[in-house]
């Protein structure tokens, strides 16, 4: 009998340890620094008591970590999902560090949530969830210490909730100064005409800005997205608008397929009574869930969750561009794979950015109480996006890396130049 037993996949937090060792050492990262920038800052855990509706009262787990604030307040979404756990959380905020570095923000990276399926809970159970983990996390966030954002499984109305919660819980002198607590906020919360859309609006724009550096456009070109949440909805629209085509779309529940095209505005209808299922759709043919990679397009947009392609699957992928709608969609094995094949990935850091830099636009506009029109927010998006994608493509020109080792590149030299600067207390 052997003794040899299967490689475990790597987890996320391995995925992004390995990423950052990798180009830590490329660039010969200041060893002090590299040590700094390895570990969180803060991994904070709660347990609360929350009532159902039917009187049981249940125990969550709840997470928050702060991985670095060099640049700024700590910036990130929280997820409710069942396998959300402080491995994952620990690695989401790392991948914030470095997007919010590479996007040239002032913030910093954190990431967190709670176990749990929402689709579980009741409207009002989710309430009481949401507003005892606030309540929770207590000083641990706050406007100019750490900003949550939504993410998996969480909208404005949970950021809603998180602020009336923290306002609740301040003296009536300061609750006017604390708006900007939260992003993602409904509009009518003080939140940001376009956040809705700008994170899918960000995967659209770097795939068309790539297209556009080699002489090609969107027209024609099919698609298929993985995920049609928020980010997978508007990318899919904004691809759609510009002359592409979605051929297939994947979720937990089903995988669809059209050769003709699948519109994505009568898809999103569907699925807005089915808490966001695609499944039953009757304008698309359901096909096997592993024949999705496998399908014959020109562009992947992976907008689920972390880990989906990896070593085995990378093998199938027909498409030419990959662009990560969600965070740490293709673990390292598998991008080894991908970028052997040559097949190129925009990543995470810079294609999914749209949504932390539209983040920081409205925290600026709750900071000085104004009011931004759409046309004008979205015109701030695409300059900051596209001069973004600039600095990596040129990065990637002169140190002749691939896209991810060059968005990396960038953004730790801004965090190290900033510790070089400060120097290390004390």
């Amino acid at each position: 009998m052997s003794t040899l037993q299967e490689k475990k996949p790597a987890t996320m937090y391995e995925n992004v340890m390995q990423q950052y060792n990798q180009v830590a050492n490329l660039v010969g990262l200041n060893e002090n620094i590299k040590k700094i920038l390895g570990i969180t800052n803060n991994e904070i855990i709660v347990h609360f008591p929350v009532k159902m509706d039917n009187g049981e009262v249940k125990i969550f787990t709840g997470y928050r970590v702060q991985h670095n604030n060099a640049l700024g307040p700590y910036k990130g979404g929280l997820r409710y999902h069942p396998t959300i756990d402080v491995d994952d959380a620990k690695a989401l905020a790392m991948w914030m560090t470095w997007k919010t570095s590479l996007a040239g923000l002032p913030f910093g990276g954190a990431k967190g949530g709670i176990q749990l399926d929402p689709r579980e809970h009741s409207l009002a159970e989710l309430e009481r969830i949401t507003r005892r983990f606030t309540y929770a996390l207590g000083d641990n966030i706050g406007p100019d210490q750490d900003i949550p954002a939504p993410d998996v499984n969480t909208n404005p109305q949970t950021m809603a909730w998180i602020l009336d919660t923290y306002m609740s819980t301040k003296s009536p002198s300061s609750r006017s100064h604390n708006n900007h607590i939260v992003t993602g906020k409904p509009v009518g919360s003080g939140g940001l005409e376009g956040r809705d859309r700008a994170t899918g609006f960000g995967v659209f724009l770097t795939i068309k800005l790539y297209l556009a550096s080699q002489g090609k456009t969107l027209e024609g070109k099919t698609f298929i997205v993985q995920g049609f949440g928020n980010v997978g909805q508007w990318a899919s629209q904004f691809m759609v608008e510009e002359g592409a085509k979605l051929i297939a779309v994947q979720d937990a529940h089903a995988t669809l397929y059209k050769e003709e095209g699948i519109d994505p505005i009568t898809l999103t209808e569907h699925t807005q009574p089915r808490k966001g299922s695609i499944a039953g759709f009757t304008e698309a043919e359901e096909i096997a869930p592993d024949d999705f990679f496998g399908l014959e397009c020109d562009v992947l947009i992976p907008a689920a969750l972390g880990n989906q392609i990896n070593q085995d699957n990378a093998l199938s992928v027909k498409a030419n561009l990959i662009a990560e709608g969600a965070n740490g969609p293709i673990t390292t094995e598998g991008e080894e794979v991908l970028l052997k094949r040559g097949i190129t990935i925009i990543p995470d850091i810079l294609c999914n950015s749209g949504g932390v830099i539209g983040s920081y636009f409205e925290w600026l506009q709750n900071r000085h109480g104004e009011i931004w029109q759409l046309d004008e927010v979205m015109q701030k998006i695409e300059k900051k996006l596209t001069e973004n994608f600039k600095r990596v493509e040129k990065a990637v020109e002169e140190n002749e890396v691939d896209w991810r080792t060059a968005a990396y590149i960038i953004a730790i030299h801004r965090i190290e130049l900033a510790y070089t600067q400060r120097g290390i207390f004390p």
